[in-house]
Formats: C-alpha cells, structure tokens, sequence
C-alpha cells in the first residue's frame, strides 16, 4: 500500500470498475429492498441536501445488498418543465431569438438537444459520489414510456371524472406566463404600505372605510365584509357601496372570516384576485372580476381610464384619484410578506384561469388511511401529523401549466371549444365519431409533481405487468426531505394506490435540512454555500476559511484555521475525498430538523480515513507473506485476541440496531469508536508485544496475525456502506489473508454482511483488558500531568489491590512493562510505607510511581505558573467578552456558546494546573 492515504488515486477507477462490472444491478435472494431515488431535476447540480440524502440512500442500499438482499436502487432525472424551459430560452436569447421564433415543435427539439449535451451533470455527480444505482435503468420523466404511463393515468383519471377542466384562483407568474405551484413560490417580508380607503354608502349615510396593501384591485372589489357580532356595522349588513372610481355598487355581507378587532373591522372583498376573499366568494355567490391580463396589466374588465396599465403604475393612479375625490383617509408602512416567483422573481398574482384539476378528496381517502393503519410509517413519527394535517385539509390539485415543455395534455376540442380526452387524436375522433372535423390540441403541459407522482410505480414498467413491478413494489423506503411531503410524497401515496392497489413505499425517513455550521441556510447571497464536489475534490483554504466565517468569525480564529489546514495541505488545496464527506453526512443524521455542516468535522473524518489506512499499513507489513492461520496450523488467542473479537460482536449489534432504526448517527458513531479507540488505539497497541516479542509462541503469533487481518477484513464490510472507496482499497489487499479468493469473489460490496457470533462474545476477556487499560490510562495521565516524558522507563508501585488483581498483574506484566513503559512493577505489602509519589486509580487498586528523581520541581512549577498567568489573562478577556450585552445580543448564538466553550475549557486547565500545583508542593 501506498504510504499516504490519497483519495484522488482511487476513488474514480474504482467507480468506474464497479460500474462496468455491473455491480450495482438487482442481485440476491427472495427478499427484495428497493429505493427510489427523489428525481432531480435535469437543470441542476449536485447541491449538499442532495450529497446528504444520496449517502444516505446508498449507505442503505450496499448496506441490504451486502444482506443478500435483491437490491434496486432507481435512478433518474425529472425533467423540471419551467426549469429547463427558462435555461434554454436564455439560450435562444442570447441568439436574438425567442421560443416563438421557433414554434412548439422545433423548440422542444432544442430542448431535448440540449438535455442530451448538458442535462446529466447530476448524474455525473452522483458518480462521484459512489451511488451505487442500477444505471441500466436510469430514467426520465420525458422517456416514452414514462410518457405513456402519464398519458394513461391522465385518461384514466378524467374517465372517472377525477380530472376536469374549469376556472379557479392559482398563482400566476406574470413574467412566465404560468400557473406555478405553492413550491415554486418564495414568500419573505419586505417593506410596504397598508392604504386606508373610504368607500362612500349607496345611500349617502356615510363611508366605511377599508385597509389594503394592492389598491390596484380595489377594481375587481364585488363585496365588503363585516364580522356578524361587530355591533358597528349589523344595520349595514345587506346595503350597498358605490365603489368608488367605477359605476358599480357591491353589497355588505357578514362573514365569521372576519376579524372584528383588526384595523376597522372592514374588509374589501376581491374574489378574482385573492385566495382567501376567493373562498368567501364562493361562499356568498360573488361576482368574480378579473381586472389582471396575464401579463399583470389592467385588462379591459376594469373602468377605461386604468386599461393596459402596468399594475403597479394603475396602484399610483388609484391612490392619486383616491386622494383628489377626498376619499383617501390615510398611508401607513407595512410589513408584509411578499409572494415572488422562485426562478422569475417577480410578485406572483392570484389568477383567475381556466386549468385542469385533479378532484383530490376521494385520492386522498385511501392514502390518509394507509398511513393511519400503519401501512406506511414516517420516520421520525412526527411528520405524520404534518401528513395528517395537509390530507385532511386538501383541495384540488392544478395540474396545467402553461409552457411548451412537458407532457402536453391530451385533450382536443372543436371549433365550439367542446373538449374530448383520449389518449391520441386518433382515439378521440373514433370514440366520438368526429369524423374530419377540425381539432386543435391542448397547449398546455402538465404540472411536473404529476408525472413525478408516479414515479415509484412507472419506474418500474407501470402499465404493463412486469417482472420489476411484481418483485419491487412496494419499494422500501423513501428518503427526503420535508419540505416536499405534500407535494410530492402525498400525491405518490394517492397515485400509488389508485393505479396500483399498493402503496409506494413501506417507509418514509425524513432528513433534516442541511445549514451552514453557525446554523444558517445556506445560501449564494451569504457566501456560506458549499459545493460537495470542492470537498472530495478540494477546497482553496482561502476561499475555504472565507466560507466558514461570513461574517461570523474573527479574524485570528480565520487565521488560526487557515495555518492549521495549510500545515496538513501544504499546496493551498484542501481535498476531503468523498468518503470523509459520506462520513460526516452519517454522523449527523440524527432526528433533527436542522442538521448544521461542519468542515471540522470533514477534516476530522479525513483524519480518520488516515487512521485506518495507516492501521491496515501496520496489519499488512505484519501479516503479508506470514502465517495467519488460514492454511492450518496451530493458533493460539491472547486475551488481547478473544477481547477485540468481542467487542466486534458487540459493535456488529449497536451497528445493526440503529440501521433499522435510521440513526446513521449512532451507526457512525459506533464505528468510529471501534475503529479508532478499541481497533487503531488500543488492539494494534497489544498486538505489538506478541509480535516483537520471544517469549511467545509461534501459536500465539499466528494466532495475534489471525485476529489482526480476520477483524480488519470484517472492519471493512462494517464500514463499506458508509465509506465504499477506501473500505473497497483495503479489502482487496486484507481478503486474500483470510483466504477469500479476490478474483471470484471480486467486491467487498458483494459480500455478506458481518454477522453477531455469539460464541465469541467473551465477557471475561472484556474484564481483564479494561483493568489493563485503566493501569495504563493512570500510568499515561500521571506523565502527562506531571509532564514526564512519554518514553522514560518508570518504577510503578501498587497497592491496596485484591487476589484477581495480583493474578491478572502476574498473568498481562508484559503488556503493562511495555505499554506504558515500565522499567520495574512492586507489589507493596499492607502496611508498607511508599515514597513520595503521583497516583492514581484503577478500581479500589492505587497506582503509584515514585517522584524522587523524576522531575526538577522548581522548573516544573515555573512553568505551571507561566501556564497559569496566560490561562488566567485569556479566561478575563473571554468573561469580558460575555459581560458585555453588545456582543450577546447581537452576536450569533452558535458565536456566543462558542465563547461560552472556550471558557469553560479553560475553567476545567486552570483546575487542572491547580491540582497539579499542589501534588508539587508535597514533593
């Protein structure tokens, strides 16, 4: 093995081997495990929610695989209708040219030429990664045959009457010229006005007087609501408003919406031009009024003075008119939360439109009852009430948009506009016998959350009966985020169901979402995004420690970073590797909702690839052409051997327990407490003297080899699903030392799994090394503490130790002389007096090792207080720091627990330095 871990040297071939050896497809037993990959879409890049959700879908996949289960994991892209239709209309912009230019049928064939040269970024990426999907049967949303499973539903749905056409509020992008869904709109408090207006009484009685933040729409106002109970206006209930501007009067209605405590208690009512008002509309037979085209423009609906107006251009007129007939009673700022497009920017409208809907309630039924039945479970369990709450309070689903790129909606409609359904025109004109007559086709496409609705099953062969569809439905889990339960994984459920007659998936784990390591969202504005290629590729460190600050750290904590991470990456780049990466998004897969990244944490699990490289360096240069055991041969076991080999076991179970339970976290955690503290720090350490050593037997020896490779060998199966590459490098080398032929059995990922062996579970041995241990430890911290250098040979002392205690010193001397560097062991009688000496404990056992001659006293108490002067100057100025109210209320918190850390570390030194200050003295 190379001397240096070095990722970049073998994670792409080892990729690319896995994949033309066609690792990754279906293989196994009866028990079929099947993922299905969340499609992203085709525009985009790997961003960290997908790198964190990706790890965890393919740490379960080569996780089941290594099971010997039939494993599927599906890949594919959605192909992201407004997404992909803007990116190729920048393009064509950029030629002076526009979509129109072209016409519908050359343009999509721009698209599909540009998703052919630049739609698989992604794909690439999760290459890089080490997602071991079944790439054979990637897919897309666009492909024929997923098309014709959407063009199935869609006519299947519509013959049962729960697809139909008809005119609702939706929200309008005024600059894409679309519905769009709840999704694709991004709602953030911006600066505003509330304009209170007063709207003269039919009568001449008087005025009310009403509050809005769009006074443009005041010209589709059809009513003004008062609360029922609201004494001030009962005897108005019934009469009418000369609306103001126009020549029309709209009555006064009661309405339980309103609230009567809230600015007048008056409220303007706008059916065609807000969601709530749309409601009461309908409650109370509304006219609707549509004063927007769709370019948001006054249209030809409102009075002639404000037509073709911009909408914000007719507000500033309204208000002037307003202002001139009197009628205008006061301006004040608002706060208020502005709905914009997420890829136009622009305000979004509540439309008044002719789409297509999905009638939702009798969909939704069945898959509420699914999950209350416990036929799907979330995890964590709380989500489900999230679930619960949107199924039972669900509307119709708009299912149209208006673009050119998508399934376009199979429907025709003759020259009266009557409409017809059919999978084909062709289909159309002979169910109803059209003849020749005059067809034009739908222009609009279909919302690409229905296409993706059914993706579990289409995926799958979904219409025909297919082999996959019978053995992988329903797939097993399905892991995303939250954000998307409503829009995607409910309509899975509902569609599932309905088409299937089984629901999609057995689990739903919900993963938290991915923040900066202060806790922030990360995002291109604050300059805290990370690219997850840049950290298995490498990172600049200058751009590196300027990501970790925005902002929020000082300039010498960026500096102190900065010099750390050049000292470990001498040429200013800094590369991770994608199995540190993969790590650090196991480790922090806790329940949370907010999981905060942080690259001290790749750094550490960098660190810790190296640690097992360097560990399986020290296996091999003492097992490669020696005797382990595998061709016959006498073998011994140290109490050191049957030790490691137990706690494997124990840590096989801790591993398994929370896998199932999809704690990646604890999973991690227990790996890399086996790996670097019992394997790497502890058993390689005991190792060493039955190797080195002539007072053991070549029994024992081999026996010490057998254990080394045979636990390193299981080591990397346990880690694999977390960390493919480097567990796959060392396996190929460690296998053919436990005599596992690598040639017919090629990849550690087609291995079986490490299995619990009771039998080896030895608790005895587990006793015995953790009393090793513990001496050891005391011997270790009274050298650090009295500062004794780490490879003087020193005289130890024990007393007050029981029969199994004298019995265990007598059967592990050895260990104990040359682990903690022991030139001499005395045993003190009761009643012996011992010198002067630092101590410690092991269980009611005290250990003591003589002072006399160890340590010059008076330097080592200069240096205590010089250490103690500067402790003492650095605990003032941080306590300064946290006393000043500057800095805790308008530093971040995760700043200000920060200092609160460092201050508490160096609380417990200076207690530390006093304890030891005080041993001197007694010298």
């Amino acid at each position: 093995m190379e001397k240096a871990y070095d990722p970049k040297s073998i994670e792409q071939n080892l990729y690319k081997t896995w994949e033309e050896s066609d690792y990754f497809s279906p293989k196994g037993g009866d028990d079929s495990y099947c993922i299905m990959i969340p499609p992203p879409n085709v525009t985009g890049s790997l961003h960290m929610g997908h790198a964190f959700q990706h790890t965890i879908m393919d740490a379960l996949t080569r996780y089941h695989r290594m099971k010997g289960d039939n494993t599927l994991w599906q890949p594919g892209s959605d192909h992201a209708g407004i997404a992909t239709q803007m990116v190729v209309e920048r393009l064509l912009d950029k030629e002076g040219k526009s979509r129109h230019d072209l016409g519908r049928e050359a343009f999509i064939d721009k698209v599909w030429e540009w998703k052919e040269e630049s739609g698989g970024t992604i794909s690439r990426q999760m290459r890089r990664l080490g997602d071991s999907c079944d790439w054979s049967r990637e897919a897309f949303t666009m492909d024929d045959d997923l098309s014709n499973a959407v063009l199935e539903v869609f006519v299947r749905l519509h013959e049962e009457g729960l697809i139909y056409r008809g005119q609702r509020l939706v929200n309008w992008d005024p600059k894409l010229l679309t519905a769009v869904s709840d999704l694709e709109v991004e709602s953030h408090e911006e600066d505003g006005h509330l304009w209170h207006l007063k709207y003269p009484l039919s009568d001449g009685s008087g005025h009310l007087v009403v509050a809005t933040t769009r006074p443009e729409t005041m010209l589709g106002d059809t009513a003004v609501a008062v609360h029922p109970e609201d004494e001030r206006y009962q005897h108005l209930i019934g009469k009418t408003i000369k609306l103001p501007l126009t020549d029309r009067e709209i009555p006064i209605i009661a309405d339980d919406y309103v609230e009567k405590d809230f600015g007048s208690g008056c409220v303007k009512i706008t059916p065609a031009h807000d969601f709530n008002d749309y409601e009461m509309g309908q409650r109370h037979n509304l006219e609707m009024i549509n004063i927007l085209t769709p370019t948001a423009h006054i249209s030809d609906a409102a009075p002639e003075a404000y037509r073709g107006m911009d909408r914000y251009e007719a507000r500033k007129k309204i208000v002037e008119d307003f202002e001139q007939l009197g009628l205008l009673e006061k301006i004040e700022p608002h706060k208020l939360k502005v709905p914009r497009g997420d890829r136009s920017g622009v305000v979004i409208e509540p439309y008044l439109t002719d789409q297509w809907y999905v009638k939702i309630a009798p969909l939704a039924e069945p898959a509420l009852k699914a999950v209350k039945d416990g036929d799907i479970k979330f995890v964590p369990d709380n989500w489900s009430n999230t679930y619960y709450h949107w199924m039972e309070n669900i509307q119709d689903w708009c299912i149209s948009r208006q673009l050119w790129w998508g399934h376009q909606i199979p429907a025709w409609y003759d020259k009266d506009d009557n409409v017809y359904v059919g999978r084909s025109e062709e289909e159309v004109r002979q169910k109803h016998n059209l003849g020749d007559i005059e067809l034009r086709r739908d222009e609009d496409v279909l919302d690409t959350w229905f296409s993706s609705a059914l993706w579990p099953f289409a995926t799958l062969g979904w219409p025909q009966e297919t082999p996959e569809l019978k053995t992988f439905l329903p797939t097993s889990v399905l892991v995303t985020g939250f954000d998307i339960i409503f829009f995607w994984v409910a309509r899975m459920i509902m569609m599932g169901l309905k088409f299937t007659g089984e629901v999609p998936f057995k689990e739903i784990y919900i993963t938290g979402l991915i923040r900066d390591e202060h806790g922030q969202k990360m995002s291109k504005s604050k300059g805290n995004v990370l690219d997850p290629i840049d950290i298995i590729d490498g990172i600049d460190i200058d751009s590196l420690v300027a990501k970790r600050t925005t902002g929020m750290m000082n300039p010498k904590d960026a500096e102190k970073v900065s010099k750390r991470t050049r000292k470990q990456f001498p040429e200013g780049i800094a590369p991770y590797g994608t199995d540190a990466m993969r790590f650090t998004f196991c480790a922090m897969a806790s329940t949370s909702r907010d999981i905060n990244f942080d690259l001290n944490r790749v750094e550490g699990y960098r660190n810790f690839c190296n640690k097992i490289w360097n560990a399986a360096r020290y296996v091999l240069m003492n097992t490669e052409e020696q005797d382990t055991g595998v061709n016959g041969g006498e073998i011994t076991l140290s109490v050191a051997d049957r030790w490691i080999q137990s706690e494997l076991q124990k840590t096989i179970t801790e591993y398994e327990k929370a896998i199932v339970n999809y704690r990646f976290d604890l999973a991690s955690n227990a790996l890399y407490e086996f790996t670097w503290n019992t394997y790497c720090d502890w058993y390689l350490e005991l190792s060493k003297p039955i190797l080195y050593g002539d007072e053991y037997s070549e029994a024992e020896k081999r026996g010490t080899r057998h254990t080394l490779v045979s636990v390193l060998e299981s080591l990397m199966r346990l880690l694999h699903p977390f960390m493919p590459f480097i567990t796959e490098e060392i396996w190929q080398r460690v296998a053919p030392l436990t005599g596992i032929n690598t040639k017919e059995q090629t990849s550690i990922m087609l291995q079986p799994f490490p299995e619990v062996q009771t039998n080896l579970v030895d608790e005895q041995s587990d006793q015995d090394i953790e009393w090793l241990k513990k001496i050891i430890v005391g011997v270790r911290n009274i050298r650090g503490e009295m500062n004794i250098a780490p490879g003087k040979p020193l005289t130890v002392l024990f007393r007050n130790g029981s029969e199994q205690d004298k019995t265990r010193l007598e059967s592990y001397q050895n260990f104990l002389s040359k682990l903690a560097k022991l030139e001499s062991i005395e045993w003190l009688q009761a009643g012996q007096e011992a010198p002067m000496s630092a101590t410690a404990l092991a269980g009611k056992m005290e250990i003591l090792i003589p002072m006399a001659g160890l340590i010059d006293v008076e330097q080592e108490m200069a240096r205590l207080n010089k250490e103690k002067e500067k402790l003492g100057k650095e605990q003032q100025r941080i306590s300064g720091k946290l006393s000043n109210k500057n800095f805790t209320d308008k530093a971040p918190e995760a700043v200000v627990n920060k200092e609160k850390e460092k201050l508490e570390d160096i609380e417990s030194t200076l207690s530390k330095v006093a304890e030891q200050m005080k041993q001197l003295e007694s010298l």
